[in-house]
């Protein structure tokens, strides 16, 4: 498929639910590849609109290359085209997200997505220089993510427009700041195609009624019906659904995003989850380590709890 006609597909097809998948993994260097295929389709038939690989929930940079590449042509041939995936290219070298891309093109993802090079803090105007040198190397379509807790920088909408000057489909802004986040909706309102996500599920509904897309959600990786719901009910604007929807979601962030203390216990809650699931393994790439036996027990209470809530509603 060449870059014209993936862009048009992009632009007719992407809105709604789009998770950020997890790596499942046995260890360090092997994929549990019945848990990532178990994973694929409970998403699928939960009805999300596209998948992310290789972002922070899916723990790309603690991943080798030959790991990120077997995951992703594993994933893109199984689900093979039944929604559009997208794929993260950031790292800390140039050439090798080139080389990335290249290969995740040829292995059936639809758009490439970029955050800022992390480690080494940078400025606006050199991330503008940087898509200027990257992006007319890239073979597919690109979406921006603004990750500024992990990368160091928040896009301004210079940026990110600049992004859009070059290309660019659309952005997911995991900032967690709303008012951002509408900034962006009311600066690209006229511009339909470019599309606006966010990263934090609980504006799936402010989102949605400001104009935006929809949401790169981590909790649609074991409740997909959830959010997909929550976005429905967005978009028809149903707010005595939307109240009842959110309060699970809600709930998701002070129950299995919340066991723990560390700042990956989100990572680490949403991967314990889909094991208490039963869909797929639990083992965290390095330097994370899996749940206890203690903060499993807390989770598949939460689970157990949140599945209740869930049967009353949808």
């Amino acid at each position: 498929m060449n870059f014209n006609s993936t862009q048009n597909k992009m632009k007719a097809s992407l809105r709604g639910i789009i998770p950020p998948v997890i790596t499942p993994l046995i260890n360090n260097t092997t994929i549990d590849e019945e848990g990532l295929y178990k994973l694929l389709d409970h998403m699928i038939k939960g009805g999300v609109h596209g998948l992310f690989l290789l972002g922070t929930t899916g723990e790309a940079t603690s991943l080798s290359y030959k790991l990120r590449e077997k995951f992703v042509n594993m994933a893109c041939r199984y689900v093979n085209n039944r929604v559009p995936i997208i794929v993260g290219i950031t790292d800390t070298s140039f050439e090798d997200s080139i080389t990335m891309a290249h290969y995740f093109k040829e292995a059936g993802a639809a758009a490439a997505v970029i955050a800022p090079p992390y480690y080494i803090p940078i400025s606006q105007s050199e991330m503008r220089q940087y898509l200027d040198n990257l992006v007319p190397k890239l073979p597919m379509p690109f979406f921006l993510y603004n990750m500024p807790a992990y990368t160091k920088l928040h896009m301004t909408a210079e940026t990110v427009n600049h992004a859009k000057q070059l290309g660019a489909l659309g952005i997911k802004d995991s900032s967690g700041d709303l008012l951002y986040l509408y900034m962006l909706i009311d600066k690209f309102k006229d511009s339909p195609d470019f599309s606006i996500f966010t990263g934090t599920e609980i504006f799936i509904p402010e989102t949605i009624s400001y104009g935006g897309h929809g949401a790169v959600s981590g909790g649609a990786n074991f409740f997909p019906e959830l959010y997909v719901d929550l976005y429905n009910a967005s978009v028809s604007g149903d707010k005595e659904r939307i109240v009842l929807l959110q309060q699970i979601v809600m709930q998701i962030y002070n129950t299995i995003y919340n066991v723990g203390k560390h700042s990956s216990k989100y990572t680490l809650g949403t991967k314990c989850a889909l094991s208490v699931l039963n869909i797929c393994s639990d083992f965290a790439a390095q330097p994370l380590r899996k749940f206890d036996d203690e903060q499993r027990s807390k989770i598949n209470q939460y689970i157990c709890e949140i599945k209740e809530q869930m049967s009353m509603i949808l």
